[in-house]
């Protein structure tokens, strides 16, 4: 049987119909069931690392969710249903070569899915689904030009232009994590590729840049009373709560390269706004201070000034199953 967490139940307004968001992350895949203004009315979360196979995911995700389909009002009042995936492709339905996922290969998940549950299923990439959902229930919400990007473990993003996400001609546009900010920089260990973006503004990268920074300095520091595999990103944002010279000096540099980052973006899509989330935003103006700063600095003079950059509005626990249900309401735009 599937552990699952259920979320409070929220009483649901009066709705005609709702939709199904599903999140499938490396360790756990997210579920609920959200009106259409953004109402997560049921909730639950299982695993997906312990599925050797796509096949048995597909069994155990469509027991636990005819579960709450059926507590929701049964199969006639879903209009259909969302997937954000690493590497899903929103043209082919697939996922293709996910590094974090137990299954290889090229996986023609939402059809599996569809098939399942004999519901319409649109799927996309997990950065790409948190930009709609922001687009339709946070930050961005009546924005037809902004950048979405999620700093957690990776760097994820979602490009929206004159209303429409950006997908490129094979479904993979947007990917701002992976572009080279250091030419010759960090190797990033998933990709071989190095200096990328995603090696020093993740919360990932923010641990190497703590390691390196810890290696060549001689200035006292809390960090270096911090054992080595505790080290990661929330401990340099309680160090620098502290007034940790070190830790600070951490976050300058990274809020340095997201800027610039920022600013090439920027200077290409001439966004409304950047919408940052994902546990890094935690650190607050430690991170953003100097991702401004950056960003506005290497901006030419018909950018500057113009470009808020801004905390997603979406609830973290809920945000990923948001983000995903916003794919069917998108459907009717």
């Amino acid at each position: 049987m599937a552990k699952k967490k259920a979320a409070q139940k929220i009483t649901p307004a009066s709705v005609t119909q709702l939709a199904i968001g599903i999140d499938i992350g490396g360790t756990g895949t997210k579920y609920g069931i959200v009106d259409r203004d953004g109402n997560v009315l049921f909730a639950g979360e299982m695993s997906t690392k312990k599925h050797k196979t796509v096949n048995t995911f597909i069994d155990e995700l469509h027991q636990v969710v005819s579960e709450v389909i059926d507590t929701a009002g049964g199969p006639g009042r879903m209009k259909g249903m969302g997937v954000g995936a690493p590497n899903g492709n929103y043209y082919t339905g697939t996922i293709e070569y996910a590094p974090n996922l137990p299954w290889h290969g090229i996986i023609p998940l939402a059809k599996l899915i569809s098939d399942k549950f004999q519901l319409p299923v649109t799927l996309t990439n997990d950065a790409n689904a948190a930009a709609i959902g922001e687009m339709m229930y946070g930050a961005a919400k009546g924005m037809r030009d902004f950048i979405m990007i999620t700093l957690g473990t990776g760097v994820g993003s979602g490009i929206v232009a004159n209303g429409h996400l950006i997908y490129g001609h094979d479904g993979f546009a947007g990917e701002l994590g992976h572009t080279i900010i250091i030419p010759d920089g960090r190797i990033h260990e998933g990709t071989g590729k190095k200096g990328s973006l995603e090696s020093y503004a993740s919360a990932t990268g923010v641990r190497l840049t703590a390691i390196e920074f810890l290696e060549k300095s001689k200035k006292p520091s809390l960090l270096k009373k911090v054992p080595h595999e505790l080290l990661d990103s929330k401990a340099v944002y309680e160090a620098a709560l502290e007034g940790d010279e070190l830790a600070i000096e951490i976050f300058n540099y990274t809020g340095k390269i997201l800027g610039i980052a920022l600013a090439n973006a920027v200077m290409t899509t001439s966004p409304e706004a950047i919408v940052l989330f994902g546990g890094l935003t935690k650190a607050g103006e430690f991170i953003l201070k100097p991702t401004r700063e950056s960003m506005e600095e290497n901006l030419i003079q018909v950018f500057q000034n113009k470009v808020r950059i801004l905390i997603s509005h979406l609830k973290e626990a809920h945000a990923a199953i948001l983000g995903a249900s916003a794919l069917v309401w998108e459907k009717e735009q």
